[in-house]
């Protein structure tokens, strides 16, 4: 069996220290060349040891069963000198490898404790000041550290995000912007990361962005150790991919000499700081011990290239930095690595004390985001009416639902200097269907972004720009294309609150056009009927107006969700409803409304359904598309074969508003659920769910959806779906009456 690398690495570098046997500092750099102290490397030293020692006591927990799965930062001290080299108050997205990152940023501000609060997170305790002992993770809202649980590049986007807003707060006058207006982002990652598709999208984001001289004050940090759980990384290809993008400055350093790493990555900070472009610092690094867990590296590596990498540890190169600069002698490097070793073990003994998470709802509780007690500002009518000046001959008649939705975003934004809007085309064209037409006239290119075709960076951009404190509303252009980023609200904006105890959060609304029965524009990827992937992401709030009069209330109220309640949001729009007028016959006009304003509007809150009829032989419980089409059913039942209903329009889909709907059916005799979407994994079968556990067994219950298949183009785009004539046989059914 092969030795403990642990114990391998610590008997190298005591053994090295006290033979005098270190290994040369390839860079020769003096403390003056780096533009260290002495006091400056005693530091980093000391960050670099807790930084290994916490590693190792998080391995002696975890075989005791007082710790749980780490990922640690051995081999990546370096990361200390490039902390030094930054503020505090410069936004940092960081690698799981970051340790000895997040421990110099902590000498940066007084009243830190950052041994202490790492060591509370490894044993998973509530007392933990980041996730409250929900997982482990690196992070801190004194330093500006949003935590961050599996950087496999999905913190890249966002990154791209907050560093696109602080120029564009400073532009647009934000008095309330969390980072100061010369403040820089940074994000780290690994060189296997850099080959996922949300690192190459980002990178890109950032490229096509800065190309374009835009300000995007942002580092990239790729930390290259050489490898990828077991999987090499060919030589030198972190540089042939990077050295010549375009906009993207490259810079290189040897993380393992603290004397290089610091020297570089003040010499990057000064670049971005100075110009506002983004540059990429290729660090050296290597990987100790493994990748993480139980991973044991000699079954793909053999010994003499684990020796290699062991060689290579950065602790050799600090200490005879430290001894060629007479800032330490032997002695006192490995007393000092004596001591943090017993100073370590001394508090993770208390750590292990601390409480735990012991209840489902201590576990939840920071699933939903603090409140916020925020001013609402009403725009004056002089105001309004410079803002609809030439929309006066059309603002007081009835209108279809895209206009509506538009003449919403219009006054939401007038009312809401922090709100900026995101997405393909959506600017001088006003999208697909003419949603946001002329905003970009009103408000400016600065506040309605025509992005790139990429919708993992346009969700990466509202995260970001909501880290520093816009309040942005993304568009994503067919809910099929959501499928291309769902990681960006799954993994990244829903979660971010959960695993921060609430003290970060990026509240947005993310506006989706989707859902199916589009006549002029089809196939499956304009048409999806799913919502499945949004469904089960908790926290997240689902809404889903059927008509105009409701769209514009249920925008108002999401924006007041995310301004106020800090919520992700996500408005899925119904695109076949967006143009409809009519509902039962050509030119009766019922699907549309009048404009009403925001001071004299009546609003719909999350969770209050809508109802039309009050009918208690069948109640037809429906969303979007099927409210519209159930309304038509609703009327042959009662003319043609009178049959008395009520048609509930769910409105919101998550949280399902189970009151609402539970009191809405209490006094009917049949209740059927229709869905637009399909069977398996449709919002049915928690309605069906709800009607099995909560209403009355007599009560007589049947559904309606959509068929488990993809939409097809063409006269077939709607035969996979429910339409008037099936929710109208279904009911006959339901009740006991020939059709």
């Amino acid at each position: 069996m092969m030795k403990d690398r642990t114990k391998v690495v610590e008997e190298n570098f005591l053994s090295k220290i006290t033979s005098g046997e270190l290994p040369p500092v390839n860079s020769r750099l003096t403390l003056t060349d780096a533009g260290l102290t002495r006091a400056d490397l005693a530091r980093l030293f000391e960050s670099q040891l807790m930084s290994r020692h916490l590693d190792l006591q998080s391995r002696l927990l975890q075989a005791r069963g007082e710790g749980f799965y780490t990922i640690g930062s051995s081999g990546h001290e370096g990361m200390a000198g490039v902390a030094a080299a930054l503020r505090p108050t410069d936004m940092a997205f960081l690698h799981y490898r970051d340790a000895a990152f997040m421990i110099e940023r902590s000498k940066q501000l007084p009243g830190q404790t950052p041994l202490w609060d790492m060591l509370l997170s490894f044993a998973a305790s509530s007392d933990d000041p980041i996730s409250g002992g929900r997982h482990k993770v690196l992070g801190s809202k004194a330093l500006f550290i949003p935590p961050q649980t599996s950087t496999i590049a999905s913190h890249l986007p966002k990154a791209v995000g907050a560093a696109f807003s602080i120029d564009l707060a400073k532009d647009l006058a934000k008095c309330d912007a969390d980072m100061p207006h010369d403040a820089i982002a940074i994000c780290s990652f690994g060189d296997a990361s850099l080959n996922h598709s949300t690192a190459q999208g980002a990178i890109n984001s950032a490229s096509w962005t800065a190309h374009q001289k835009a300000p995007l004050p942002l580092l990239f940090v790729c930390e290259d150790n050489g490898i990828g759980i077991s999987t090499r990384t060919p030589d030198n290809w972190v540089e042939a991919s990077m050295r010549a993008r375009p906009g993207i400055k490259y810079f290189a350093a040897n993380g393992l000499d603290i004397l290089d790493a610091y020297r570089v990555a003040s010499e990057v900070e000064d670049y971005i700081r100075r110009t506002r472009r983004p540059a990429f610092l290729h660090l050296r690094t290597v990987r100790l011990y493994g990748h993480a867990g139980s991973d044991v590296q000699d079954a793909y590596m053999s010994k003499q290239e684990i020796a290699a990498c062991e060689a290579g540890d950065p602790l050799l190169l600090t200490a005879q930095a430290l001894i060629a600069s007479g800032t330490m002698a032997a002695d006192e490097i490995i007393a000092a690595y004596d001591n943090m070793r017993a100073q370590v073990s001394r508090v993770a003994e208390k750590a292990i004390q601390r409480p735990k998470l012991t209840t489902s709802k201590a576990v939840m509780e920071s699933i939903i985001p603090p409140k916020l007690d925020k001013p609402s500002f009403t725009p004056s009518d002089k105001a309004r009416t410079a803002l609809f000046a030439r929309d006066m001959h059309a603002i007081f008649k009835p209108q279809h639902m895209a206009r509506l939705i538009n003449w919403a975003l219009a006054d939401l934004m007038l009312a809401h200097d922090e709100i900026v809007m995101a997405g393909e085309d959506i600017g001088p064209k006003g999208g697909v269907y003419n949603v946001t037409a002329k905003l970009s006239e009103k408000f400016g290119k600065r506040r309605v972004i025509n992005t790139l075709l990429d919708e993992q960076s346009i969700l990466g951009l509202a995260i970001g720009m909501a880290h520093n404190g816009f309040l942005p509303m993304p568009e994503i252009q067919f809910l099929a294309y959501m499928h291309n980023a769902e990681d960006q609200i799954r993994g990244e904006a829903a979660t971010l609150s959960f695993f921060s105890d609430g003290q970060f959060t990026n509240p947005m609304v993310i506006r989706i056009a989707g859902l199916g029965y589009q006549k002029g524009f089809g196939g499956h990827f304009h048409n999806d009927n799913s919502l499945a992937a949004l469904r089960d992401i908790p926290g997240l709030i689902i809404a889903c107006p059927s008509n105009g009069a409701d769209a514009v209330e249920m925008m108002r109220e999401s924006v007041r969700l995310a301004r106020e309640e800090q919520r992700v949001v996500v408005m899925v729009e119904p695109i076949a409803l967006y143009m409809t007028r009519d509902l039962h016959e050509p030119g009766d006009g019922l699907w549309t409304a009048d404009y009403i304003a925001p001071a004299k509007a009546t609003p719909i809150g999350m969770g209050e359904i809508g109802q039309h009829g009050i009918g208690k032989d069948i109640c037809i419980l429906t969303y979007g598309n099927g409210y519209y089409l159930s309304r038509q059913a609703e009327k042959l039942l009662s003319d043609d074969h009178g049959i008395k209903a009520r048609v509930i329009d769910i409105r919101w889909l998550a949280p399902l508003p189970e009151e609402a709907i539970l009191a809405a059916v209490k006094d009917c005799a049949s209740v059927l659920i229709v869905d637009e979407c399909r069977t398996t994994g449709s919002q049915s079968e928690a309605l069906m769910a709800l009607m099995a556990e909560k209403v009355d067994p007599s009560t007589k219950v049947a559904r309606l959806a959509a068929d488990d298949s993809f939409i097809p183009l063409g006269r077939a785009a709607t035969v996979t779906l429910p339409s008037a004539e099936s929710i109208l046989q279904k009911a006959l059914d339901l009740v006991g009456k020939p059709s």
